[in-house]
């Protein structure tokens, strides 16, 4: 497969001269050694257009394209492609919502129900102990993903909060890690009151367009008019071929509806890692990333990965992991046709962006190779490029989002 390279800042030495490698720096040759195995990677039969991005000490160190927009086609992917993040955005809605309440517009203790009189849950009063910190840190005691399919259905979010009466819960409100996109988005509706503006208005005022995400966008119609953007693909047969963008988690804007490209999800990144705080203070950072429950199923599911994981946690919108003994934020996000990753490591200022147009299983393993040369872990072979023989169909594993 063919790909582009962009090299940025101090990163630009990547490209010099085997006889002035000897002056990299250890962090540089570490960048290189990845780049290197990540071009090998991009070769596999499981991508047809991806995009990574390497940021450090603030800084965007790297951004590596490869392949094509759609199947058969000739348009690169190139840094300001747009893909479809999907759970992704639940960083954004939990960063915004924390914005919210810093500002005194919103306060996360608040019932849901006093917004969603219909939100009902099995248990008698059980709904009127959700807050919408519950919601954002999926704590409403419903079981996983509960009535997703009812969305892919075409049956309005409005209408789903009420069927919940008939759900048996996992657990009470409050008390267990059970992850939720319907659920999830009742937070829009909060920072539509909390601002006065619409849900997308408002992330565009307060985060990407300070940001100067200039491709970001919600919504499928915001997707497909970019100009720029990758075609999801599902498998047919040997091969990947274009599938239509459906709009089902698009109706959940604050779960799933986020486009971004690599460029504006590196952005995102540095901002989280706390080099913006003119645009996010480090007071809501500190507040959206905070460890709200422990999340026993993530963990369970990266000891089937086999990475260093042993402990993982949530809380507004984000990830936490103890990933061989050092502290890793993260998120997934995996829907028809896309995965998108991010992840980071606040010890060190360093942090990785994924963006990709098919589901194929290698994708999920850029961030674990990312690890290994960052933390100097022994090498695992993530992508076991020597088993290839077609496209590695997705599965399960592949994102818990």
């Amino acid at each position: 497969m063919k790909f582009a390279v962009l090299i940025l800042s101090a990163a630009i030495a990547l490209a010099a001269p085997m006889a002035a490698h000897a002056q990299l720096t250890k962090i540089y040759q570490q960048l290189q050694n990845f780049g290197a195995e990540l071009d090998h990677a991009a070769t596999a039969p499981d991508f047809v257009g991806l995009a990574v991005g390497v940021v450090k000490d603030g800084r965007l160190a790297m951004v590596r394209t490869y392949g094509v927009r759609e199947a058969g086609g000739t348009e690169k992917v190139t840094p300001d492609t747009v893909f479809r993040i999907a759970s992704l955005s639940k960083g954004f809605a939990g960063t915004l919502a924390v914005m919210e309440q810093q500002d005194g517009k919103l306060d996360l203790q608040q019932k849901v129900t006093t917004l969603f009189p219909e939100f009902r849950l099995r248990g008698p009063a059980q709904a009127d102990r959700v807050t919408f910190e519950d919601v954002l840190s999926h704590r409403t005691g419903l079981p996983p993903y509960a009535y997703d399919n009812l969305l892919e259905a075409g049956t309005p979010p409005s209408q789903i909060l009420s069927q919940y009466s008939a759900v048996k819960q996992t657990c009470p409100p409050g008390e267990c890690f059970t992850y939720q996109n319907v659920a999830f988005n009742m937070i829009a509706a909060a920072i539509e009151k909390a601002s006065g503006k619409s849900y997308a208005a408002e992330l565009h005022a307060r985060i990407l367009d300070p940001l100067g995400m200039k491709t970001a966008s919600l919504g499928r119609a915001q997707l497909m008019s970019s100009g720029n953007w990758a075609r999801p693909h599902k498998r047919a047969g040997q091969s990947w071929v274009a599938t239509p963008v459906t709009d089902w988690y698009y109706r959940v804007p604050a779960a799933g509806g986020v486009n971004a490209s690599i460029t504006d999800l590196s952005k995102w990144l540095i901002a989280q890692m706390g080099e913006r705080p003119e645009v996010i203070p480090t007071t809501v950072l500190d507040e959206a990333h905070r460890k709200r429950i422990s999340t026993p199923p993530e963990t369970s599911r990266q000891r089937s990965l086999k990475t260093p994981v042993t402990e993982t946690s949530y809380g507004l919108g984000w990830r936490t992991y103890t990933y061989a003994g050092h502290t890793l934020i993260t998120h997934s996000g995996s829907v028809e046709g896309y995965i998108a990753q991010i992840a980071w490591l606040p010890e060190s200022r360093s942090g990785v962006v994924v963006l990709s147009n098919t589901r194929g299983a290698r994708a999920a393993k850029i961030v674990p190779a990312w690890l290994d040369y960052e933390l100097n872990l022994p090498k695992t072979d993530w992508f076991r490029m020597g088993d290839l023989t077609t496209a590695a169909a997705p599965s399960a594993s592949v994102s818990g989002e």
